[in-house]
């Protein structure tokens, strides 16, 4: 499985929503803390504002699919900025992507110069599977204000995300650039690393400085990385016990470390460390899939087996333990 740092997109894109009542809606809405508010559009049913207000404050304790009505009354009313915003929050909250992506081609029409609704344009292009329109809008942004560190970041995380590395590396390169921090920098060292670019350890080295609490271990796991993908296997063992040191729950720095020993031919000693991997985290498939390396490496196939078969289903995409499968299943 190729191995990224996880980094978290700007705008998170929830796909469940809220809690559920057994309560009708209009008893609901008579009650506190929204009868107040309900008694003043029924008083005033032309005042937009209070529809959103109280969808916000319906919102505000995860009573979404009300609030999905008063965003939607207040949107198709007079279709203003904050109403869009508000609506199209709700609607990715619900997990509509097909109706938030259909107001957002709306909103980027009707407001050209709000830079946000082609932000969320793009996310919302994500969530439906179009990558090539997501990448457009930023595209568009970037042409209004080429210095605008988190569109480029944003983008360098998609083109991540749609394969392209060398583009990514260029979005990234630009956006720590212009702005130095931890989120691109990260991303960026992280990508230096897989592609056995020594612009990592620089990098890593520059946060590592900047973190004077050490409240990050990434640019030591990182660097562990870098080491391990050129094959000098002293150094990157070192920082990946760093890693463990600082934090005992770090499993990706046991399964880093274990690769390093299982290809040193030291296959005792990288199983202790991929089962150290399952006992911290045992929902991690790699922890199992290289279990099963070892085991087949030292000649017990049927404990191979059950670890890939473990694997797998702890992970459906993950061809490697298929294929260890069905290689076992044809001997």
């Amino acid at each position: 499985m190729t191995r990224w740092i996880k980094t978290q997109w700007l705008v998170a894109i929830l796909l469940f929503a809220g809690c559920t009542t057994d309560q009708a809606p209009n008893e609901i809405l008579n009650k506190p803390p929204y009868a107040g508010v309900t008694d003043s559009i029924k008083r005033f049913p032309d005042n937009t504002e209070l529809l959103l207000i109280r969808g916000n404050r319906l919102s505000q304790n995860n009573q979404h699919e009300l609030a999905y009505q008063d965003y939607r009354r207040a949107w198709r009313r007079d279709s203003s900025e904050m109403a869009g915003m508000l609506f199209v929050s709700n609607l990715l909250m619900l997990n509509r992507p097909q109706e938030a992506l259909e107001l957002l081609e709306s909103a980027v029409r009707k407001f050209p110069e709000n830079p946000e609704f082609r932000r969320r344009l793009s996310e919302a292009y994500m969530a439906n599977g179009k990558s090539d329109e997501a990448l457009a809008q930023y595209d568009d942004l970037l042409r209004v204000d080429s210095s605008n560190f988190e569109t480029w970041y944003e983008k360098g995380l998609l083109l991540m995300n749609m394969g392209d590395s060398a583009g990514a590396i260029d979005a990234l390169a630009r956006s720590y650039a212009l702005q130095p921090l931890t989120m691109n920098g990260v991303a960026l060292a992280n990508l230096y690393a897989e592609t056995r670019n020594p612009l990592a350890l620089q990098i890593a080295d520059e946060l590592m400085r900047k973190d004077t609490l050490m409240e990050s271990l990434d640019p030591i796991y990182i660097k562990g990385v870098y080491y391990s993908n050129t094959r000098q296997y002293a150094q990157a063992l070192e920082q990946f016990e760093q890693c463990i040191r600082a934090d005992w729950k770090f499993t990706d720095a046991y399964i880093e470390k274990g690769i390093i020993l299982y290809e040193q031919k030291n296959i005792d000693e990288a199983l202790q460390t991929f089962k150290l991997a399952s006992t911290v985290s045992s929902a991690n498939p790699d922890a199992y899939y290289w279990q099963g390396r070892c085991y087949e490496m030292a000649g017990k196939k049927e404990d191979a087996m059950d670890n890939y078969i473990r694997a797998y289903s702890l992970d459906k995409t993950f061809t490697q333990a298929k294929d260890a499968i069905e290689r076992l299943r044809k001997q």
